[in-house]
């Protein structure tokens, strides 16, 4: 099932680190203009500091999930490399059993 997902992900990947590098400066505080009250100012640089932080954070996790992708495909493409291997020895070892098997049969019947 994740098999499926997998290219759509790495479709994305790269793009969520976009979003979050171009996202952060949207939510760095801004020079004020009017007097505000000064609990609401706090609320609002919390909520502000908050925000560049979840943005930061989502920006580290779409690097770390870019290398999870990446090594998951290494360890695809190893894997695929090992059947390969092991349909050839598949393969070989039933020619030699059947070379075999005809050679015994040949012997008796002599």
């Amino acid at each position: 099932m994740a098999i499926q997902f997998l290219p759509i992900i790495t479709a994305f990947a790269p793009y969520i680190a976009q979003v979050a590098t171009a996202a952060i400066p949207a939510f760095t505080p801004k020079p004020e203009v009017a007097k505000v009250d000064p609990v609401l100012a706090k609320q609002i640089e919390e909520l502000q500091s908050a925000a560049i932080q979840n943005a930061e954070s989502l920006h580290v996790l779409a690097e770390k999930m870019q290398l999870a992708i990446k090594g998951i495909e290494a360890a695809a493409q190893k894997a695929q490399k090992q059947v390969t291997a092991y349909k050839t020895m598949l393969f070989l070892s039933l020619g030699l059993s059947t070379a075999s098997l005809a050679t015994c049969i040949y012997i008796l019947l002599r």
